[in-house]
């Protein structure tokens, strides 16, 4: 496990590790906390992330996870605990399935599907890995902060389970140097060694596939995060997992943004491994308000 810089104190990896940690009072029914460094409503990495270890947990035996389809209903409210019922749907030899409703209150807030399906020998291909220097020789995100701190508060005190380095400019610096991005490249890791479990691993990639996928929408207009007047909300989210990894290896997640329409943005992405083997396909689309300022 990572050691926090402060004595005494859990690192931010072991805050992440405790969510998945889920309470279960009765069978079927997981209750997940919030972390202590919150927003203004449940991030939806962590309702993905619990809600995938919530339905992996009620697999009778270990059934790799082999997709997700999310709604974000409701914005979660970060003062009270999060309640995942797990609908069993399907328990074959090869295939399980699982709907999870995340309630607050009554409230329907997030739903899930999650398909596991063993892994079994086919056909094989995938697209090439992007060419991008490699991690050990990119910024770490804590310089990218530097000189932003004041305009960026919100990103800077967030929890930073995942070790971050992006390949190109984040959003913020792009928009000062009038960089227009189509794309964004950024290899992740947990910022520390992961347990064995691959459903922890699945979790902690859910957890950090909401972090940076937005970002080319605002990019391709030129737009930053927390510099400009934006509002995104995300609307729905599908992961599908085509193979086997460890999220305490580094992987790039290379996205782009195909469209933009009708006040929603979609975000494609996909999780290659250090060798170039395409692991995991993203699709998440959200909403996407922006408010130019007045004289403009």
């Amino acid at each position: 496990m990572p050691v926090s810089d402060t004595p005494g104190t859990p690192s931010d990896l072991s805050k992440l590790l405790s969510l998945f940690d889920l309470e279960e009072p009765e069978p079927d029914l997981f209750i997940g906390v919030h972390p202590t460094q919150v927003g203004a409503r449940t991030f939806g990495g962590q309702l993905l992330s619990q809600g995938v270890v919530a339905a992996g947990r009620s697999v009778p035996r270990p059934t790799p996870v082999h997709a997700i389809h999310a709604h974000f209903i409701r914005g979660g409210d970060v003062t009270k605990p999060l309640e995942y019922h797990v609908t069993r749907l399907r328990d074959g030899k090869p295939f399980a399935n699982r709907l999870v409703t995340v309630t607050q209150e009554g409230d329907e807030i997030f739903s899930m599907l999650v398909a596991f399906q063993d892994n079994k020998a086919g056909l094989e291909h995938s697209v090439q890995i992007p060419e991008v220097p490699y991690p050990e020789d990119l910024p770490t995100l804590g310089e990218h902060f530097k000189g932003y701190e004041d305009r960026i508060a919100t990103f800077v005190n967030a929890m930073h389970p995942i070790d971050i380095r992006f390949a190109n400019d984040p959003t913020w610096k792009a928009r000062e140097t009038g960089e227009r991005l189509e794309h964004n490249r950024v290899w992740m890791r947990t910022d520390g060694h992961m347990p064995d479990d691959p459903l922890l691993h699945v979790a902690a990639m859910c957890y950090a596939s909401d972090t940076t996928l937005l970002d080319s929408i605002i990019t391709t207009h030129g737009l930053s995060w927390g510099i400009d007047r934006l509002f995104a909300a995300t609307v729905n989210h599908s992961m599908w997992f085509h193979r086997e990894f460890r999220f305490d290896d580094w992987l790039l997640y290379a996205s782009e943004s195909p469209v933009a329409a009708g006040s929603r943005g979609l975000g494609t992405g996909r999780f290659f491994t250090r060798e170039g083997v395409l692991a995991t396909t993203v699709v998440q689309e959200a909403l996407i308000k922006y408010f130019p300022p007045r004289d403009s």
